[in-house]
């Protein structure tokens, strides 16, 4: 694999940097940017994560509006906060009905467009102006963008109702394409910013990778779902490549890296694509972006890190058996060691005469990977395309049976929406929990804050959404109650001692609060300072852990936890 370089890399007029949290978009989009600004092409870079560190990278303050970047010729950049825009463009929905319809009605609607969803369409109207302002488009060369809309956001707003008024002649009804009543009048803007995304020959999306398992299938599953909706143009970049091990820890790190890249899979395989070593440094102010890319890297010397003794994930386990906790979910970005951790605890438990069953919804159900044979674990894995069409049929069905052909016809394409899958899914959980099979149930990739907060509304506003999502039963009325209660559940945040992870996390938790589930319990994965590592590189790494370890320890009250890092923990059998 060669080195990434932005001068030879086949780029096109609009860039977008995606992947999964933590492996260092931004870090890519902005050496990019430097590098080409540096070449002579006038550049513009714009990021629209909620954590953005683009201000901190560049060490200068930035607004929405583009600014001169001190220190590079030809660079501008701008930094929007999609949870700004998504409040005003909640409240550009909500408004009309104001005085129009009941108070409750219009709380309700305000929690609809108060989750994830809303977040990325009101990300992508930020993005829409610069893929369609001709303006812009005629100063830049290139146009580069840090945290790209995701397939989830783009499917939506494919869906033929989008662009309808249906929303506006249909009051009563709350669903997935309410995240959309405020676009129609932008049709076309929205149009042309679809069709410059999924035009080759003007944008190219890259998929920013680490060379671990874990994040290798995260990137192959977002590029498949991008390609599908027509973003073809990809390639791939390997961030944080270990290039000269010098103790255990770096060796194992070593080997495991060149095993994952050996074994990635195939689809990514067939990518162009290129890496970049893992850097000592922290990539922050001009110059050090300025070096990220370059071949000839400064000496690193070994420094001594912090002696640290952190709590372990037992810590975790005995409150769970002391609380008498019924169930368990393990709730994270993806990447982080959702699948790992939940293990561990199902196992930790069963070592406690305790009855587990495990669970996940994971389509690529890694769980299949893990050699689980204790008799005191139940293994089930949850079909997301199964439950779907099940759940499909099942509105369908009720549908015609009171419906005009007009209004089927719309049910029937907010069915194929991405939210609705989420909402298929969390009603499986709701079978999973219902069962008596076992003392406890741990669940692993856990419905997100967004999905929580619409079937909290299902549950409050039954009547008004049963047009879309049908009758609620009983099984999900008594599941919502009881992830409520602090006496039977407990979700465990998972996250990694770095920047992005631990700001996403954060989001997360204040998505549960809006959902009043309780989330006592923190755990900081794959650490390298818990490695106690020699290894200069991973020690000038190490050492940046403890600020976020630190924050992690504050935030939750100290009911926190610290696993250090594993080589391939993903794929072995774990035993204790």
């Amino acid at each position: 694999m060669t080195l990434y370089n932005p001068l030879t890399a086949n780029l096109t007029h609009y860039l977008f940097f995606t992947g999964k949290g933590g492996v260092g978009k931004t870090t890519m989009a902005t050496a990019t940017a430097v590098q080409l600004a540096d070449a002579g092409k006038r550049v513009m870079i714009v990021s629209t994560d909620p954590a953005s560190n683009l201000q901190d990278v560049f060490e200068t303050k930035l607004s929405n509006q583009p600014q001169s970047v001190p220190g590079v010729s030809g660079l501008d950049a701008a930094n929007f906060d999609p949870i700004v825009a998504a409040n005003e463009y909640r409240e550009s929905v909500v408004a009309p009905y104001r005085g129009v319809l009941p108070e409750a009605a219009i709380q309700n609607m305000s929690e609809q467009l108060s989750g994830s969803c809303t977040v990325e369409i009101a990300s992508f109207n930020e993005f829409a102006k610069f893929l369609t302002d001709p303006t812009i488009d005629q100063k830049y060369d290139v146009i580069i963008f840090d945290t790209a809309p995701t397939g989830h956001a783009l499917r939506m707003l494919q869906l033929p109702s989008a662009w309808s008024n249906y929303l506006d002649q249909n009051q009563e009804g709350a669903s997935c394409l309410g995240q959309l009543a405020g676009l129609g009048e932008q049709k076309a803007t929205y149009q042309k910013a679809v069709d410059t995304l999924n035009d080759a020959n003007l944008t190219t999306l890259l998929l920013v990778s680490r060379p671990q398992w874990a994040s290798l299938v995260e990137t192959e599953r977002a590029a498949e779902e991008l390609a599908q909706i027509g973003m073809t143009n990809q390639q791939l970049i390997m961030n944080g490549v270990l290039e000269h091990p010098t103790d255990e820890p770096s060796q194992v790190i070593f080997d495991q890296q060149q095993a994952d890249l050996r074994n990635m899979p195939t689809s990514l395989q067939s990518l162009p694509s290129a890496e970049v070593p893992l850097r000592a440094y922290n990539v922050t102010g001009i110059a050090n972006i300025r070096k990220v890319l370059q071949t000839q890297q400064p000496s690193v010397t070994a420094e001594s890190s912090p002696q640290t003794q952190f709590p372990s994930i037992d810590k975790i386990v005995d409150d769970l058996i002391k609380q008498n906790k019924k169930i368990v979910f393990t709730m994270g970005k993806g990447g982080v060691g959702k699948t790992t951790v939940a293990i561990q605890l199902a196992k930790k438990l069963a070592a406690h005469h305790k009855k587990v069953h495990l669970a996940t919804t994971d389509p690529a159900d890694h769980l299949s990977l893990f050699k689980i044979d204790d008799p005191a674990i139940t293994v089930s894995h949850i079909d997301e395309k199964q439950v779907l069409k099940h759940y499909q049929d099942e509105v369908l069905a009720k549908a015609k049976q009171t419906m005009s052909a007009d209004d089927v016809d719309y049910i029937a394409e907010d069915l194929r929406s991405p939210c609705t899958q989420e909402i298929a899914v969390f009603r499986a959980f709701a079978d999973v929990v219902a069962q008596n099979d076992s003392d406890i149930v741990v669940i692993d990739t856990a419905p997100t804050g967004h999905t929580l907060l619409l079937l909290n509304s299902t549950e409050n506003y039954a009547e008004e959404v049963k047009r879309t999502t049908g009758e609620v039963p009983q099984n999900v009325l008594d599941l919502l109650p009881r992830l409520q209660d602090p006496k039977q559940t407990e979700i465990i945040t998972v996250t990694l001692p770095e920047t992005t992870p631990v700001y996403e996390s954060l989001r997360l938790n204040a998505d549960l609060d809006r959902a009043k589930m309780p989330h006592k319990w923190w755990l900081v994965n794959q650490s390298l300072l818990a490695t106690q590592t020699t290894d200069p590189v991973l020690q000038a790494r190490a050492s940046s852990e403890l600020k976020w370890i630190n924050q992690v320890k504050a935030v939750s009250n100290s009911y926190y936890a610290v696993e250090k890092w594993q080589p391939n923990f993903e794929q072995v059998n774990l035993t204790f």
